[in-house]
Parts: C-alpha cells; structure tokens; sequence
C-alpha cells in the first residue's frame, strides 16, 4: 500500500509539474519597477473623501513596505511599527465590497491606484490556464480557509506583489512579483530588506 501511494503522489507530482511549465508558456515576464517610475505614481486614499497622494511621500521619510494586493505581511506590522516604517496596500480598482471584506484580514492603510503603476511596468494577468497550477488551487484554498475570497470579478486576474522602499534615494531594496495567483513574498526576505532600510535611517555619529 506504501508502495502504490508513493507511486501516485510522485505520478501526481510529475504531472503538476508538466502542468506549471506548459502554463508558463503564457505567462508574460515580469519587468522590474524603477523607483522614478513608482514615485510619480499618483494614488488615492480610500477613507472617506479619495485624496492624491503621491507615491513617494508614502518612503520618502522613513521607507516603507507596500503591498500590491498581498495580505499576510500583517505580522510583520508590530515590527515595522516599532521602527516607523510604514506598511501599505495598493489595489488596482474599488469593486463593490472588496475594499471593505480585505480589510479584516489587512492592518495598514489602502490606497487605490487607478493607473495601476504599481502592478507594471509590464501588467500581468494569469487567464483560465492559471487553474490548471496545483499552486493556484493551493493558494485558493488557504485563502478561502482564512475567509478571504478575493476578487475575480473587474481586473481580478491581474497579478502583484510586493516592494521594500528605502527612505530618499536609497531605492528598491526589494521587489516581488506574483508568478502566479497566491504566490506569496518570503517573510524573511522583507525583514532583511527591513533592516536594511533600518540601517539607513540609523544616523552616524559625529567625530
């Protein structure tokens, strides 16, 4: 019987694989953000009034980390609390309740960003072959579980990720992008690129 179940997993296994590069013949390559063009990204506060925002205001002093529809660097907020650097979402479009059902499951402030620089250079989107990727159906389901459904109605299969900006100049320290749906940041890379922004802002003393 342990023979007849490790067969079928590796069977199983070989065919998710198959599956993933076949799909990854139609999957655009992301293209990395430079930080001037993030930073005349014009974004909108989602309480109450909607108010401009530039982007870089959102680093500019302290950094910050900004996610591009992710919602599990939350743990992460204590943290970054305790150092000032902010911790932000930006979504693609203001769907009926959307906004509102992600907020539960996300604890820093939200902003729109119509023009969807935030999701470019190069816009990603993982059609109907996206189902057809163990991993999308395993990030579903975790999602699900955790009583967050998304969004697939609007510009739902547009893909984003996460970035780490530094204060100033000192630029992107870390970007991520979604090669698939679900496709999360590794925590510990964004709390290194975190305290390299924390060794920026410590201030060197005078001789």
């Amino acid at each position: 019987m342990e023979l007849v179940t490790r067969t079928v997993g590796s069977v199983v296994s070989t065919i998710a694989d198959l599956l993933r590069s076949f799909t990854d013949l139609f999957l655009t390559q992301p293209l990395g953000a430079t930080l001037r063009y993030l930073e005349e990204t014009e974004l909108k506060t989602l309480d109450g009034e909607k108010k401009a925002v530039k982007a870089n205001t959102l680093w500019e002093k302290s950094g910050a980390v900004i996610m591009a529809e992710a919602s599990e660097l939350s743990s992460l907020k204590p943290q970054l609390d305790e150092l000032g650097i902010p911790l932000v979402a930006v979504v693609k479009e203001d769907v009926g309740e959307e906004v509102q059902n992600f907020r539960p499951y996300f604890n820093g402030e939200i902003y729109l960003d119509e023009k969807r620089r935030f999701f470019g250079p190069r816009e990603r989107k993982m059609g109907l072959s996206g189902f057809l990727r163990s991993g999308v159906w395993m990030n579903g389901y975790r999602a699900f579980k955790n009583g967050f459904l998304g969004n697939v109605y609007g510009e739902g299969f547009i893909m984003g990720g996460v970035f780490v900006i530094g204060p100033g100049s000192q630029g992107i320290l870390l970007e991520h992008r979604e090669m698939e749906f679900g496709d999360k940041v590794n925590i510990r890379h964004v709390a290194n690129a975190v305290r390299d922004i924390q060794m920026e802002l410590v201030p060197v003393p005078e001789h």
